[in-house]
């Protein structure tokens, strides 16, 4: 069978390149007679694989020798407890902004380990947005401020990031990487991989080296981010295949060009929301100065209707066009390895249903 248009919203689409060279490499990686699957994390095969990992993602985030560059098995949802754990002491407040389902679940796990701030809430509105910076009621002497960057289920981005006086943290699942930003002045950043970076099951975590020394003695020693960074993100056996597939990942980024990559995504979601601003059939969910170039989330004037269009996209060999559960409507995600080609086939299946339904 030919590949599909995938615009599920994680696991989601990844570079045909890298999955073809995962398939050539896969049975006999680098003339070692094993694969990759088969190699030891302490032997010189996999080393080299993640070494190059962790330098081509400080490339990729402009890091300098302050931040570390971790893999953790877990992904985003770990993070969700590990970010308090580490880094919210005991007497001390965090502020958290709620801008959808994404953001509650890490206020909620956030509340099980210390004090919450809630410094803004969107996450019920609609359209869905996230909120101004000029919104945020933040706590002097807060130990850290945390945001959402992109809301995968709401279709809802932060364009422009706040600036805090205390260290800001972000869950970037859906959309690291996806545009130009200034990597350095968080204090801890996560992302899920499963949508930009890679396979499931693991997160990519960008954590200031003197943050993580925040952590309590009495943490588990695999929950610290310190025993992450002092041993290299190798204290355990980690998921070695999904950072084999983070560094083909990286490589095709740093091929193509961030700057590239960046031009490409706007300019993919901007012709899908030309198609839904063109009339009263097809209507977006966020609001337009909030609307993510990630994940596109858009009506049709019935449920009814809703269901045929998902139904026929699949048979034109567009896939995962149904939107959360939790919501419904039609969610197109088109990550940075989305295909051009596949907006395109999108724009003119969009036009063609209108015209027959409209």
């Amino acid at each position: 069978m030919a590949r599909v248009y995938n615009f599920n919203a994680g696991p989601a689409v990844l570079p045909l390149e890298a999955l073809q060279e995962a398939q050539a490499e896969l049975i006999d990686f680098k003339g070692s007679g094993m694969s990759i699957l088969e190699c030891s994390h302490r032997g010189k095969e996999y080393d080299a694989v993640h070494a190059e990992a962790v330098d081509n993602f400080k490339k990729l985030l402009g890091l300098g020798d302050e931040h570390a560059v971790l893999f953790i098995a877990g992904g985003a949802s770990l993070q969700f407890a590990m970010a308090p754990m580490n880094l919210l002491g005991s007497g001390q407040t965090a502020d958290y902004v709620n801008s959808g389902a994404w953001a509650l679940k890490a206020i909620k796990e956030a509340k099980t380990v210390g004090a919450v701030n809630v410094a803004a809430d969107t996450g019920k509105e609609i359209p869905t947005r996230v909120p101004s910076a000029k919104e945020l009621k933040l706590t002097p002497g807060a130990a850290y401020v945390h945001i959402t960057s992109n809301e995968t289920i709401a279709g809802a981005q932060w364009k422009t990031f706040p600036r805090t006086d205390a260290p800001l943290v972000a869950d970037m699942s859906s959309d690291i990487l996806s545009r130009p930003f200034d990597a350095k002045s968080f204090g801890l950043i996560y992302a899920g991989a499963q949508k930009n970076l890679g396979p499931s099951g693991i997160a990519l975590v960008i954590v200031r080296k003197d943050l993580a020394e925040r952590a309590p003695a009495k943490l588990p020693v695999i929950l610290q981010y310190r025993t992450f960074i002092e041993e290299n993100s190798l204290y355990n056996t980690p998921p070695t295949f999904s950072i084999y597939m983070m560094l083909l990942v990286s490589r095709w980024m740093l091929k193509t060009g961030p700057e590239t990559l960046y031009k490409r995504n706007a300019e993919k979601a901007a012709r899908i929301y030309a198609v839904i601003d063109a009339g009263g059939f097809y209507r977006g969910t966020a609001v337009k100065e909030c609307r993510s170039d990630m994940n596109i989330t858009f009506r049709l004037p019935s449920e009814a209707l809703e269901e045929q269009f998902v139904k026929e996209a699949s048979q034109q060999k567009m896939k995962g066009l149904k939107g959360h559960r939790s919501v419904g409507g039609i969610r197109a995600s088109v990550y940075n390895a989305f295909p051009v080609e596949g907006v395109e086939a999108l724009v003119a299946f969009m036009k063609d249903f209108e015209k027959k339904n409209g």
